[in-house]
């Protein structure tokens, strides 16, 4: 109407038809009314069926499996805005009865070498989100933990913390069952000693990032340093804060007045916390975003180079520090 031209007139300028017939004068008012009314062009996507969705988490640490369970709701609330198929698996479905006909697939979750092999024989059209166990030949989706844990430090530091400890805990090989430093407790190091920081007496290390491990560490810091605990902690989950907070409000420690603390991911219960917990948010809806057009771009742009994408997190101060 602002245009006074008619709707089937007005899309088809929108959309550059070459074939359609308007003076340039026209056409300008088209587009200065879209951009008054703030038009937004539809997207429509080619149909990508044969998609296999792998929930494949590792845990069944409540608070951990939130995550998970967060990454794989938002990835099948996406995928039809990307008229993206999805079929499902689970690990107790089997990797043997993921269909061949496959065109691509999504991961949420870890695997093992013979699993990652079974589905490079069918496809590399593959997107892994939360991992990347082979970058040479997938895509990935990774919050940029390195990046979290090095800001943390440097705001303790920018709040005049000299002392800063570290709850974590160690990263799991499940071809090898061996366990090796999970990236959080590196770049925790790193940090640390660039600050000339690092204390090894401050760093404790379990075998889960749960609850339970986390009160069981917190316990054995408060015991084991006493008055030389340090004025901060780092730790790399919020399920593990969780336990640690519960531990360290049961010997009543002010927090964070004597020892403050910094996790990552933004749980839901981490406001419910005593104190509200301070956190990192990760943007599970970018990553599922992102993991959503990595895919779009192998099936249908047939790229073959891989990717791999970190996504920052944003702090959410709260009460903890």
């Amino acid at each position: 109407q602002k245009a006074g031209v008619s709707s089937s007139t007005v899309s088809r300028v929108l959309n550059y038809d070459s074939d359609i017939s308007v003076n340039e004068a026209t056409k300008a008012a088209i587009f200065s009314a879209a951009e008054e009314l703030h038009y937004k062009k539809k997207q429509f996507f080619p149909k990508i069926d044969h998609v296999a969705l792998l929930y494949w988490p590792k845990t069944q640490e409540e608070l951990e499996d939130v995550y998970y369970q967060t990454l794989l709701h938002e990835i099948e609330k996406q995928a039809p805005k990307y008229n993206i198929q999805l079929t499902k698996y689970t690990r107790s479905d089997g990797i043997q009865n993921v269909s061949r006909d496959m065109q691509a697939f999504i991961v949420i979750g870890w695997m093992n070498h013979k699993e990652i092999k079974y589905l490079k024989e069918m496809t590399s059209n593959g997107i892994f989100i939360g991992t990347s166990p082979d970058e040479s030949t997938f895509d990935a989706v990774r919050p940029n933990l390195d990046s979290i844990i090095t800001q943390m430090v440097d705001y303790f530091i920018s709040r005049g913390h000299q002392s800063i400890g570290f709850i974590g805990a160690t990263d799991f090989n499940i071809d090898t069952e061996q366990r090796a430093m999970d990236v959080r407790e590196w770049s925790f190091r790193e940090s640390a000693k660039y600050y000339h920081l690092l204390n090894e007496n401050m760093i404790f290390i379990g075998n889960t990032f749960s609850v339970k491990e986390g009160y069981r560490l917190a316990v054995k810091a408060i015991e084991e340093l006493g008055d030389k605990m340090p004025t901060a902690f780092c730790v790399a989950s919020d399920a593990m804060a969780v336990g640690a907070l519960q531990a360290f409000n049961e010997k009543d420690w002010k927090i964070p007045e004597r020892v403050a603390f910094y996790s990552i991911d933004d749980v839901s219960i981490a406001r419910y916390v005593s104190p509200p917990l301070t956190t990192f948010h990760i943007d599970i809806p970018l990553m599922c975003e992102t993991a959503l057009q990595f895919l779009q771009e192998r099936v249908l742009k047939g790229r073959t180079i891989t990717k791999t994408t970190y996504i920052n997190g944003k702090p959410v101060f709260r009460k903890s520090c």
